[in-house]
């Protein structure tokens, strides 16, 4: 059987850079030891690798105080942080369809327990909102605005400076989910009017699974989601109010930042802007291709418009999950189908009840993996689908 055609980056990107690999094993060798925990010579040299993390992130998303971000364990953890370290008892919040359920579930876990209420902006069917009815539907209690900078779906991209201004305007807190565009998509905190920037390590960054951050504006104060050890005002009962100690209880994933480190460095290296160029183009060869099996149906953004590297399809009378287990098992090539985690993007594309098939190329695409797969779509469900 040919070589292992990796597309399912959107879950989490592979292989890893050498460099990743290294920088952890440097760091398991050598600084191996708890950060802030101690004076000795492992201790300081650990923490010296997440400073190194946090100043390299912070350049990355325009951050001016690398204090100000904190590492958790993926997305979904800076993202109940977020949700859940702020919103209280009445507040109001605006979202989208096209969330994941990292957004949704907490937000309806507050629903239930809290009475907060929620309003879930509608999409069209390539994925983009009405900045209008974004505007309309704001209310004296709207206390947050929370939208992901891109679907993992639908590959549409969602104009997040513009709903940075709105939510800006309305004085409401502005939470952005970077899953699918750290390390793909130019991102600028300030610029952008974002308040909290959830981020993954193990996707666009690079870096290993188990890594990922949180962005908490200087003018914000989250309640932390968890409480413990900081190695910082241990006398005191409470969590310190100093960041990023405040929200970095527990033994920090110090081999796993090291790789995250080493991960950042080499997308600085290629470029974001490159990096995001290759990944359309490639996007738009596949979409190419398969536009030419009958009873296929692609989803989100339309070809030649903006999209983050994902492409999502239907066949007619064919089960997702069906056309992804041949194509692992016959041929090879690693896709991802199913709900995806985001069902009320499935409702607005209409594909609810059969769920998608979802491509999804990165920094380690090739066009040589776009021809495996069109090939194997081709000799599966025949048409003219191109390999070019």
């Amino acid at each position: 059987m040919e070589t292992l055609v990796y597309l399912d980056h959107a879950a989490t990107s592979w292989p890893k850079p050498p460099e990743v690999a290294a920088a952890m094993m440097e760091a398991l060798e050598h600084s191996g030891a708890n950060a802030g925990r101690g004076n000795h010579s492992l201790a300081i040299g650990t923490g010296r690798v997440l400073v190194r993390a946090r100043c390299e992130l912070a350049e990355l998303f325009g951050i001016s105080n690398a204090q100000d971000i904190a590492f958790t364990h993926n997305t979904t953890m800076g993202l109940n942080m977020a949700i859940k370290g702020t919103l209280r008892a009445g507040d109001h919040v605006i979202s989208t369809m096209t969330e994941h359920n990292s957004v949704r579930r907490p937000l309806e876990y507050l629903r239930r327990t809290m009475g907060i209420k929620i309003d879930y902006l509608q999409v069209d069917e390539e994925g983009q909102i009405s900045l209008t009815a974004l505007k309309q539907l704001f209310r004296p209690s709207t206390k947050m605005v929370i939208c992901n900078h891109s679907s993992n779906l639908l590959g549409s991209i969602l104009p997040v400076s513009e709903i940075g201004m709105i939510a800006k305007a309305h004085n409401a807190v502005y939470l952005v989910d970077a899953a699918q565009s750290a390390g793909v998509l130019d991102i600028n905190v300030r610029e952008m009017n974002i308040d909290l920037l959830a981020f993954p390590g193990h996707k666009g960054l690079l870096g290993p699974q188990g890594t990922g951050g949180i962005y908490i504006s200087p003018e914000l104060e989250l309640e932390p989601l968890m409480h413990g050890g900081t190695g910082s005002q241990s006398e005191s009962s409470e969590q310190p109010d100093v960041r990023p100690d405040r929200y970095e209880a527990g033994t920090q994933n110090a081999v796993g930042i090291a790789g995250l480190l080493a991960g950042v460095r080499k997308i600085k290296s290629i470029g974001i802007a490159k990096i995001h160029h290759d990944e359309w183009l490639l996007t738009q060869q596949l979409m190419e291709g398969l536009s030419g099996i009958s009873g296929l149906r692609m989803l989100g953004p339309k070809p030649g418009a903006p999209r983050s590297g994902i492409v999502s399809f239907t066949v007619e009378g064919q089960e997702s999950a069906a056309i992804a287990h041949r194509l692992d098992r016959e041929y090879n090539i690693a896709v991802r189908a199913g709900m995806h985690c985001t069902p009320l993007a499935h409702k607005a594309a209409a594909t609810l009840e059969s769920g998608a098939v979802r491509v999804s190329v990165g920094v380690s695409s090739t066009e040589h993996d776009i021809k495996r797969m069109l090939d194997a779509m081709e000799e599966l469900y025949g048409g003219a689908c191109s390999s070019r």
